[in-house]
C-alpha cells in the first residue's frame, strides 16, 4: 500500500497540470450536473423506513381516514363563544375558496349538525337548568326578537331597569347584563371592539377557555421540493386572518400548530442564523488552517481540495440516494468538519518532511509513505463508520451514511492526487524550523514515566463512568428538540394542558363498529385512560328526556322568537333616544345604591356628549350578534332525534371508513406533556388493542427504530473498524491500543451528559458512532507513528495535525451549537464534548498505554 500511495502521488506531481486541469473539470462538470439535478424532500415522514409494522398500521389508519393526514391546525381564541365561532366560520369560508392552497378545509363538531343537535350532548340536568334560564329571560328574549337592534337592547335594558327600581325585580339580578353592557360601552369609548356574549347573557354563566375555542382543520397542498412544503399555505391563513380582522386587538388571536407548521417551524428555526454560524464557521477553519500550517499557499491548496471534494460529494449524493432528506442534507458540514483532517495531515507532514529536505519532489516522496497508509486507514474507518449506518430502518440516517461514506473516499483520493499536485503548482516555501510541540518534551517524558499510574486512573475513571451509565436518559419525544418559543410548538403545549384538547391520543382501527364499541368500553376501563371516542359517541345519551326538554322550551318560547312582524331599522335619533332613557331609570336606580346601573349610566352619558360618534363602535359591541345568535336558538330548540344512520356524511366519514372499519379515538389521562405518562398510555393502551396507532405510539416506536438503528450501526461499525485495523496492524493488542482511547473518551462523553442532565435523543445520538470515525482516525495517527518506531508523539508534526485538525472539526461541529434550533444546537454540543474527550484521551491516554517504541526485538527507550 505504500509504495502505491508513492507512486500515485508522485505520478500527481509529475502530471501536476494535469490532473489539477481533470479535478478541476470535474468538479465543473460535477456542480452543472448537481445544480441541475439536486432537489429536496422535506417529507419527515420518508426519514423511517416504511415496511416495519407500526408505519404499515399508521399507514393503513391514513389510508382509511386520509382526511386526518397532513394537517394544518388552525387554533382561533375569542373573548367570547361567538367571536370564535364567527372567526372560525370566516377563515373556513376563506380558504375554501383557495383550491389551489388547500385540499380541505373544515371545522370538527362545527356545521349544520352541531347547530341544531348541539343542546342534545350535555347531561340532562345542565340542559333542564339552561332551558329554565331561558325561560325566565323571555321577556328581555321576546323584546329583542322583535327588535334585535341597539334601540332594541336600550329599550330591553330599561324595561328590566324600570322593574328593579319599582322592586318587580331584584337590582341585583340585572347586574350581569348591565355590567356586560357597560363593559361593551366603555370598550366602544376606548375604540376596542370587545362584543359582549349573548350566550353568556342567555345561559347565566361564562364560559371557560374551551367554550371559547375553535379549530379549523386544513389540508395544505404541500410542496415537498421547499425546505417549507406549507410555507405558502401557512401565509395565506395568516393573510386571511388580517383581512378579515381576526387581531388580538380585535378580541381574536389565531395561531397555527398540527404536523404541517410544526414541520415547518422546525425548518425555519434550521435556517435562523445558519448564515452566521456558516459565516463564523468559514472564518475560524481558515483561522486554524494559518496556525497549522502558516502558508497562505498551503492554505489556498487544502481549500481548493476540500471545496472539489464537497462538489463532487453533492454529485454523488444527487446521484445515488436522488433528492436529499433532512438528514442526508447534512452531509456538507460532516464533509468539511472530517475530510479537513485529511489535508492537514498530509500538509503538516509535508512541512516536517521539507524541513528536513529542500526539494519538494523529495517532501512530497516522503510525506506520502510516511502519512499516506495512516490517511488511508483514517479515511476507511471514516466510511465504514458511516456505511454502518446503511443497513439500518432510519433511511434519513441511511442515505446520509452512503453519502457521507462515499464523500470519505473521495476526500482521500483528492488528498492523494489534487493535493500533491496544487502543492507542485503553487511551490510552498521551504520550512525554516521543525514542525511539532519542542515544548511538550516535558509532557512526553512524564507520560513516559508515570504510564502506569495513568493507566490505573484512566481504568478508574471508565469503571466510574460505567457506573453512570445507567442513569443515561434517551428522551423520545421529538417535540422537546424544536423551541418552545415556535408558535405552532407553543400552541400545542398549551393544547397538550387540556385534555379534551390533547393532540397525543392514540388510535384504533377495528373492523366494525360493534368491535369498536365494545373495545372502546375495556379502554375506558384503563386507568390511564380519559375517554374514548367512537361514530356512536356522536349519537346523543338520554334523547328522549332532552327532546321532552327541548319541546316544552319551544313551546314557550316559539311565539316569543318568532314574532309576527320585527321594527325596521332605528334612525340615529331614535337609538340615542332610547339611549338617553336607558340612561336615566338606570341613574335613578344607581341613586339606590345600585353601581353595575351607574356606572352604565355614565358610559352612556359618555356617548351622548360625544354627540353619538361612537354609535358604530357601540352597535358593533352590544347589537352586532345579536340576530344570529336568536336564529341559532331558534334552530338548538328545533332538535330532532339522532341515530347513526342520521349523522351527516361529514361526521361519519371522520369515524368509519367506506368499508366498515371504524376508528377509536383514546385520550390520555394526566399531563400529556410528560414522557413518562405517555410511556404509561401507550402501554396500558396497547395491552388491550396492540395494534394501536397514533402520534403516542409514533413517537415511542420511532424512538425505539432510531435507537435500534444506532445500536446496529455501532456494532457494526466496532466489529467492521477492529477487523479493517487487525487487517492493518496484524497484532490484536494493537488493535486495543487503538480503539482503548476511544472506548474511554467515549464512556466520558456519556457520564459528562449524565452529570450535566443532557439526554440522548433523536438527533445528537448521531454523535457516538461519528465520535468512532473520527477517534479511529486520531488513535490511528499516533499508534501507526509508533509502529514505524518513532517516539515523543506530543512533540511530532502528527500531535500538531491532529490537534489542528481536532480544531477544524470541533469548529464545523461547534458551529451547529450555535443554532437557533434545540435538536442541532444539542447536537452540535454533545459532537463537541466527544471530540474534546477523544483529543485528551489520544494526547494523554494514548501515549501512556503506548509506551516506549519498540523493535523487532521488544521494547527499548525513545
Amino acid at each position: 500500500m505504500a509504495e502505491f500511495i508513492v507512486r500515485l502521488v508522485e505520478a500527481s506531481r509529475r502530471h501536476a497540470w494535469l490532473v489539477a486541469g481533470l479535478m478541476l473539470l470535474l468538479a465543473i462538470a460535477g456542480a452543472v450536473y448537481t445544480a441541475g439535478h439536486i432537489a429536496i424532500d422535506s417529507d419527515i415522514d420518508k426519514l423511517i423506513a416504511t415496511d416495519l409494522p407500526w408505519r404499515q398500521r399508521e399507514a393503513a389508519m391514513d389510508h382509511a381516514f386520509p382526511q386526518n393526514t397532513d394537517l394544518l391546525v388552525i387554533v382561533i381564541d375569542g373573548e367570547t363563544p361567538e367571536q370564535a365561532d364567527d372567526a372560525a366560520m370566516e377563515l373556513r369560508d376563506r380558504l375554501a375558496a383557495m383550491p389551489n392552497l388547500f385540499k380541505s378545509v373544515r371545522i370538527p363538531e362545527g356545521g349544520p349538525f352541531f347547530r341544531k343537535e348541539g343542546l342534545l350532548f350535555p347531561p340532562t340536568e345542565d340542559l333542564q337548568r339552561f332551558a329554565d334560564q331561558l325561560i325566565a329571560a323571555q321577556p328581555l328574549i321576546g323584546t329583542l326578537a322583535a327588535d334585535p337592534s341597539l334601540r332594541g337592547i336600550f329599550g330591553t335594558l330599561d324595561l328590566l331597569a324600570q322593574g328593579a327600581r319599582r322592586g318587580d325585580v331584584a337590582a341585583s339580578a340585572i347586574d350581569p347584563v348591565v355590567t356586560a353592557v357597560a363593559d361593551a360601552t366603555d370598550a366602544a369609548l376606548g375604540g376596542r371592539y370587545a362584543p359582549l356574549s349573548w350566550q353568556a347573557l342567555l345561559s347565566g354563566s361564562a364560559s371557560d377557555q374551551r367554550g371559547l375555542r375553535r379549530f379549523v382543520l386544513t389540508q395544505p397542498v404541500l410542496d415537498y421540493s421547499s425546505v417549507m412544503p406549507g410555507e405558502s399555505a401557512t401565509a395565506a391563513v395568516r393573510a386571511a386572518a388580517a383581512a378579515a380582522g381576526l387581531t388580538p386587538d380585535r378580541g381574536v388571536r389565531v395561531r397555527l400548530t398540527g404536523p404541517v407548521a410544526l414541520n415547518d417551524d422546525q425548518f425555519s428555526a434550521l435556517k435562523a442564523g445558519a448564515g452566521f454560524s456558516t459565516a463564523l464557521s468559514v472564518g475560524l477553519l481558515c483561522l486554524w488552517l494559518l496556525l497549522a500550517l502558516r502558508s497562505l499557499r498551503l492554505v489556498t491548496a487544502i481549500l481548493v481540495t476540500l471545496v472539489v471534494g464537497l462538489v463532487l460529494c453533492a454529485s454523488f449524493g444527487t446521484l445515488a440516494v436522488g433528492a436529499f432528506n433532512p438528514i442526508s442534507a447534512a452531509f456538507a458540514v460532516l464533509f468539511v468538519g472530517i475530510a479537513v483532517d485529511f489535508g492537514i495531515q498530509f500538509a503538516v507532514r509535508y512541512r516536517a518532511e521539507r524541513f528536513e529536505r529542500r526539494e519538494l519532489a523529495d517532501a512530497l516522496r516522503q510525506t506520502a509513505r510516511g502519512i499516506g497508509g495512516p490517511i488511508v486507514v483514517a479515511a476507511a474507518a471514516t466510511a465504514v463508520g458511516f456505511f454502518s449506518f446503511v443497513p439500518t430502518d432510519y433511511t434519513g440516517v441511511s442515505d446520509l451514511g452512503i453519502v457521507a461514506g462515499f464523500g470519505m473516499l473521495i476526500a482521500l483520493a483528492l488528498n492523494l492526487t489534487l493535493l500533491p499536485a496544487l502543492l507542485t503548482l503553487l511551490r510552498p516555501r521551504g520550512e525554516p524550523r521543525p514542525v511539532g510541540f519542542a515544548r511538550l518534551a516535558p509532557l512526553d517524558r512524564l507520560l513516559l514515566r508515570r504510564r502506569r499510574p495513568i493507566i490505573v486512573v484512566a481504568a478508574i475513571v471508565a469503571l466510574l463512568c460505567l457506573a453512570l451509565l445507567p442513569a443515561l436518559k434517551f428522551d423520545f419525544n421529538p417535540l422537546h428538540l424544536q423551541s418552545p418559543k415556535a408558535e405552532s410548538v407553543a400552541t400545542l403545549d398549551d393544547l397538550s394542558a387540556d385534555p379534551i384538547n390533547t393532540p397525543h391520543t392514540i388510535e384504533i382501527l377495528a373492523p366494525s363498529l360493534g368491535t369498536a364499541e365494545a373495545l372502546s368500553k375495556r379502554l375506558d376501563g384503563l386507568p390511564e385512560v380519559a375517554q374514548t371516542v367512537t361514530a356512536a359517541s356522536f349519537v346523543p345519551e338520554d334523547q328522549q328526556a332532552k327532546l321532552a326538554i327541548l319541546a316544552d322550551a319551544a313551546t314557550l318560547l316559539g311565539p316569543t322568537l318568532s314574532p309576527p312582524a320585527t321594527k325596521p331599522a332605528p334612525s340615529r335619533e331614535e337609538t340615542l333616544e332610547a339611549m338617553a332613557r336607558l340612561a336615566e331609570d338606570l341613574r335613578q336606580l344607581g341613586a339606590k345604591g345600585d353601581a353595575a346601573a351607574e356606572r352604565l349610566a355614565a358610559a352612556l352619558d359618555s356617548v351622548a356628549l360625544g354627540g353619538g360618534a361612537k354609535l358604530a363602535a357601540l352597535d358593533a359591541n352590544v347589537a352586532s350578534g345579536a340576530k344570529r345568535r336568536l336564529a341559532d336558538l331558534r334552530v338548538a330548540l328545533a332538535a330532532e332525534p339522532v341515530t347513526l344512520a342520521t349523522l351527516p356524511p361529514d361526521i361519519k366519514s371522520d369515524w368509519m371508513a367506506s368499508d366498515g372499519r371504524a376508528r377509536i379515538e383514546v385520550f390520555p389521562k394526566g399531563d400529556a406533556r410528560d414522557n413518562a405518562v405517555l410511556r404509561r398510555f401507550v402501554a396500558a393502551v396497547r395491552s388491550v388493542a396492540p395494534e394501536a396507532t397514533g402520534e403516542p405510539v409514533t413517537i415511542q416506536e420511532s424512538a425505539a427504530t432510531v435507537i435500534g438503528a444506532f445500536i446496529t450501526a455501532g456494532w457494526t461499525a466496532i466489529v467492521a473498524i477492529a477487523l479493517l485495523l487487525l487487517a492493518v496492524l496484524r497484532r490484536i493488542f494493537d488493535v486495543v491500543l487503538v480503539l482503548a482511547p476511544l472506548a474511554l473518551a467515549g464512556l466520558l462523553t456519556l457520564a459528562t451528559s449524565v452529570l450535566l442532565g443532557l439526554s440522548l435523543n433523536f438527533a445528537n445520538i448521531i454523535a457516538l458512532p461519528l465520535l468512532l470515525g473520527i477517534g479511529v482516525a486520531f488513535d490511528i495517527y499516533f499508534v501507526m507513528r509508533w509502529r514505524a518506531g518513532m517516539g515523543e508523539l506530543l512533540q511530532s508534526s502528527t500531535a500538531r495535525a491532529i490537534l489542528f485538525s481536532a480544531l477544524t472539526t470541533g469548529t464545523a461541529f461547534g458551529s451547529l451549537a450555535l443554532s437557533t434550533y434545540p435538536g442541532t444546537s444539542e447536537m452540535g454540543k454533545l459532537l463537541t464534548l466527544a471530540l474534546a474527550y477523544t483529543l485528551l484521551c489520544t494526547f494523554i491516554v494514548l501515549p501512556a498505554l503506548l509506551g516506549p517504541v519498540r523493535n523487532a526485538d521488544g521494547p527499548r527507550p525513545p
